[in-house]
């Protein structure tokens, strides 16, 4: 059985590997877009200097499930 990824693993892995780190924040940054579909990509861009901090914090076990998931399946191809 697989070992649940908790708050302090994904946080952990993000700050070990810049690999994760940076997809992670990719990836939340494409939700913060579509959940934002009427900023421009400049005000976006601004909008995230200000949120990155808490999305990064918040949004890292789902961020890292997600790395793993996709990393699995290009893995196994």
């Amino acid at each position: 059985m697989p070992q649940e990824i908790t708050m302090h693993i994904a946080r952990m892995t993000m700050n070990r590997s810049d690999e994760v780190r940076a997809w992670c924040e990719e990836w939340m940054k494409a939700k913060e877009r579509a959940a934002n579909p009427q900023m421009s990509e400049e005000e976006l861009a601004k909008h995230w200097l200000y949120v990155r901090p808490e999305r990064m914090h918040e949004g890292a076990v789902e961020a890292v499930t997600a790395y793993f998931d996709q990393h699995k399946h290009t893995d196994n191809e």
